[in-house]
């Protein structure tokens, strides 16, 4: 009896490993580029597959005229979730706003942290020092305003 059970047992890992094999294949397989042809017969075998409706003549396959590029489209898509904006935005746009004297480094330290604080309290939000969405959305119209402190040049011709 333990010798049935020791095979049953061998069979049934031989079975796993090779199974686990057949489908790393598979799984491969998808991965791989598809050609035009390929993507030209799956879209004649999905015509078929689709009956017309009633009283319409089938059509020939529609062939694109241009390429539309993916990256430009993706790029023109707004960030998912919330907004995060860099410590170089929050720094202009406290400057800009009048709150915030020091060089625009990049690094949120304890200058940054008050002028924050000063411009929560001044727009009536909670003065936590921290950047969230209600702030950001208070502080962002200031982003690309020039300083209203800043005294304007003129402009020699």
């Amino acid at each position: 009896m333990k010798r049935f059970g020791l095979f049953v047992f061998v069979l049934a890992v031989a079975f796993c490993i090779t199974g686990c094999s057949k489908k790393t294949e598979s799984l491969e397989e998808m991965q791989q580029p598809m050609s035009p042809e390929d993507l030209n017969r799956l879209s004649t075998q999905n015509e078929s597959a689709v009956p017309a409706p009633a009283g319409e003549a089938s059509q020939a396959a529609v062939t694109p005229t241009e390429t539309i590029p993916v990256a430009t489209e993706l790029e023109a898509l707004p960030p998912s979730g919330p907004y995060k904006p860099s410590a170089n935005e929050i720094q202009t746009a406290l400057k800009n706003a009048g709150f915030y004297t020091g060089s625009i480094d990049g690094k949120i330290g304890p200058k940054t942290k008050a002028a924050i604080e000063e411009f929560q309290r001044s727009s009536g939000l909670t003065a936590d020092g921290k950047v969230g969405p209600k702030t950001w959305q208070a502080l962002a119209k200031h982003l690309t305003q020039a300083s209203a402190s800043a005294p304007l040049e003129p402009i020699s011709q």
